[in-house]
């Protein structure tokens, strides 16, 4: 067995460092620090001019896939072949 395992005197040590610890005055945050905060989230909400929605990559994606499925024309994809209006040249 180590023989760190049993030392009292390790202990006491540990003690008086928390003890210091729990002394010590509280965390403050720099002065002005909430007012730049508030100041950020200002101006992020005056930039948001798209949705909330449109901003994540997913629901963008999905929007555009969307946008594809339904505007194509799928006779061309369920024949296989070009129909002949497509394939026609123009006359004027």
């Amino acid at each position: 067995m180590p023989e760190f395992a049993n030392d009292p005197e390790g202990d006491a040590e540990w003690e008086g460092l928390l003890q210091q610890l729990r002394h010590q005055p509280l965390a403050q945050p720099r002065p002005f620090f909430y007012g730049r905060v508030q100041a950020r989230l200002a101006v992020e909400t005056s930039r948001a001019w798209l949705p909330g929605w449109v901003r994540r990559p997913a629901y963008a994606m999905l929007v555009g896939a969307l946008v594809l499925v339904l505007s194509g024309d799928d006779t061309a994809l369920a024949s296989g072949t070009i129909p002949p209006a497509a394939s026609a040249p123009i006359r004027r």
